[in-house]
């Protein structure tokens, strides 16, 4: 009956006797992941007697945030759309080998020597481009005072992780973001800086190919986008802004107002194909009960020509003209149902076009933000995984 916004956290740690770990492929704030454990503890939840922190896990520090908003500025209008968080910045450090992990916090004097040797680097790039970087030396202060709280979090988690599977525990793997800000197979270069493709959970964790029996998809009953970026199915009508006010689409972190769309099928049956998907878990369907019509993407024209693929070129992606397929909208309160069967015919009807396009089947239905309010599919890959 409470709601929580985590942005490092794995969502377990809300479900007491459950290990968290936060694994290599992220990136971490020190400062952040303390603030967002003193919000847990704020509600009784204790997130630092059941955390672990990967040490190969790099450090966004605070020269990162501000590159990622010096950087955001001098795009103009051709901006990324970042949070500004420094996450972008801190993955180019990975990338580059000079970036700052997790295990590094456990000498706490040879760090801060890096960090200030990394700061001067920074401020030596930024001038050569016209940049000068605003810093303060309380803000670096209290940066070392959050790290050096989160020493005894840091621990080789890809052991930890291994040894739980030989001992028989189950393994939940959380991503963040969606197939289509992978850095490798999204709409470059409006993507994040990480593989969010089901891969990620593999080289982000030390878990080997293998040992992932499952992988379920999570997709809302229409198509939302946050920041710049092509959008083929975007609404900028009063649909579109209804879409947004029932679906209440404005970003956790951010705030900003989610751009709202129909349902591109072309998009979610390429996450079928990338990400390996057992079952599709569809979401918000409720907020859909209201609208006299519905479409779904199928296809796009891009200069004459019918594309059933995603260009690579976001520029390409941005012309294409969606080909929609359009389903009479059921136009009756499905909220909080449980039962598939109670489902209006309709509505039933478009899921079932949408597990056929997608070649993938749904085997969760949410028709409301509560926990209980959703329909486990009966026939589904799901139902097995449940009991």
């Amino acid at each position: 009956d409470r709601k929580f916004i985590l942005r490092l956290i794995p969502s377990g740690i809300i479900h007491s006797g459950k290990t968290c770990v936060i694994g290599n492929g992220v990136v971490v704030d020190a400062g952040a992941l303390e603030a967002e454990m003193e919000e847990l503890c704020a509600v009784g939840i204790e997130a630092r007697e059941s955390l672990l922190i990967s040490d190969r896990a790099n450090l966004i520090l605070p020269y990162h945030r501000a590159t990622d908003k010096a950087s955001e500025e001098a795009r103009g209008e051709d901006k990324v759309g970042t949070t500004l968080r420094g996450i972008g910045p801190t993955y180019e450090d990975k990338i580059a080998r000079r970036g700052l992990r997790a295990g590094d916090l456990l000498d706490m004097e040879t760090f801060r020597t890096r960090v200030e040797a990394n700061l001067l680097d920074v401020k030596r790039r930024l001038q050569a481009d016209g940049t000068y970087l605003e810093e303060s030396k309380h803000e670096y202060d209290s940066y070392f005072k959050h790290a050096k709280n989160l020493r005894p979090l840091v621990r080789n988690t890809a052991y930890y992780l291994n040894n739980a599977i030989k001992q028989g525990k189950n393994i939940l793997f959380e991503g963040a973001q969606g197939t289509m800000l992978d850095i490798d197979h999204g709409t470059f270069p409006f993507v994040t800086s990480s593989n969010s493709t089901t891969g990620g959970a593999i080289t982000g964790t030390g878990i080997a190919p293998n040992k992932i029996t499952g992988v379920l998809g999570i997709s809302k009953a229409y198509t939302t986008r946050v920041g710049s970026g092509p959008f083929p199915t975007e609404l900028k009508d009063e649909t579109g802004e209804q879409i947004r006010r029932v679906g209440k689409e404005f970003g956790a972190v951010t705030g900003r107002p989610r751009r709202t769309g129909w349902f591109d099928g072309v998009v979610a049956r390429y996450s079928v194909m990338l990400n390996g998907m057992t079952a599709v878990a569809i979401t918000k369907l409720d907020v859909l009960d209201h609208l006299p019509d519905i479409k779904v993407c199928v296809g796009y024209k891009l200069r004459g020509e019918t594309l059933e693929e995603i260009p690579s070129s976001a520029a390409l992606l941005s012309e294409v003209e969606p080909i929609y397929r359009t389903f009479p909208g059921w136009q009756e309160n499905t909220s909080g149902l449980k039962d598939y069967n109670n489902l209006p015919v309709r509505a039933r009807d478009y899921l079932k076009f949408l597990e056929d396009f997608m070649e993938c089947s749904i085997g969760l239905i949410s028709t409301g933000p509560e926990r209980d309010q959703t329909i486990v599919v009966a026939a589904s890959p799901l139902q097995g995984w449940l009991s």
